[in-house]
């Protein structure tokens, strides 16, 4: 594996003097819901409280600002030459695997010099399922009523057959971390079963007490689709989103440091410094796989 030389994190003349690694730019999908980009501000604040040396940025791939192209022009107009972008998602389906790799490149050819490497997603992760767990806890599920509790984890869909296998996974090994009677994946779009339909499943089955956790970050109108069906469907208890849990922002420090020094198989590099070539393991603007 290529480890990360001087060179790599040299700074830059003119630019900022500090030794705490490239910014972390977060990437989030955005939405028309305003409660959206103000959950995500909140997130990235944790972040910042975590590490307070670290330059913590966001940008928006759709309806808020600012978006990939203004995040990155004003890093570089600010001196960076190397920035870690983390996608603010918790599966790789088509945002991860196309959309952002294809925005992050396009932008990043118009910085000469500029390089960004793309982590991981979020999930899945045991963060994330304890995150989860402590929020229902704070709706009102007892550690004492898990066994008889089975719980919908709603996620927000996708047709990526690799998304809805690791959300059918995290269910699995979430019953059986946490001792749920229960727990039965639901889609709040392009995969069934519907939260509603998942709810009375359970009942169906005899199990006292339904409980719904979003497996989504932040509030909007997936987000509300998850609650209607759960009202709809008389679950008993259902969670907030994960918003700004502080086991989210420490999983988006993992997947920025891991991909900082080359041990993420899945990270993307755009762009490459001027006289350097390609990184093994990495993907790089213009090169070719072959």
């Amino acid at each position: 594996m290529h480890g990360i030389t001087d060179n790599d994190t040299a700074t830059v003349v003119g630019g900022p003097s500090r030794t705490t690694g490239p910014p972390l730019l977060i990437v989030a999908h955005g939405s028309r819901d305003p409660r959206h980009p103000a959950t995500v501000a909140l997130l990235a604040e944790r972040v910042r409280a975590m590490r307070p040396d670290l330059p913590v940025r966001v940008c928006h791939l759709e309806f808020n600002l600012p978006n990939p192209a203004q995040a990155l022009a004003g890093l570089y107009a600010a001196g960076e030459r190397r920035v870690i972008a983390v996608p603010l998602l918790l599966t790789r389906a088509f945002h991860a695997k196309t959309d952002i790799p294809g925005v992050l490149s396009r932008e990043v050819r118009g910085l000469p010099g500029m390089r960004v490497e793309q982590a991981d997603v979020l999930g899945p992760d045991l963060l994330l399922r304890a995150a989860m767990t402590r929020r229902l806890h704070d709706a009102g599920i007892s550690p004492a009523h898990h066994a008889e509790t089975g719980v919908v984890l709603a996620a927000a869909g996708s047709s990526d057959p690799e998304a809805i296998a690791v959300i059918a996974e995290t269910a699995r090994e979430w019953r059986r971390a946490e001792g749920w009677h229960a727990v039965r994946p639901a889609f709040a779009s392009a995969s069934p079963p519907t939260t509603a339909d998942a709810v009375r499943a359970l009942r169906a089955e005899g199990v006292r007490r339904v409980a719904v956790a979003p497996y989504v970050i932040a509030p909007g109108r997936l987000p509300d689709r998850i609650l209607r069906g759960a009202e709809e469907a008389g679950a008993d208890v259902v969670a907030q989103v994960l918003g700004d849990a502080p086991e989210l922002a420490r999983l988006m420090l993992r997947r920025y440091d891991a991909a900082g020094t080359g041990r993420v198989p899945r990270a993307r590099r755009m762009g490459v410094p001027p006289g350097r070539g390609r990184l093994p393991g990495r993907l790089a603007v213009g090169s070719r796989r072959r």
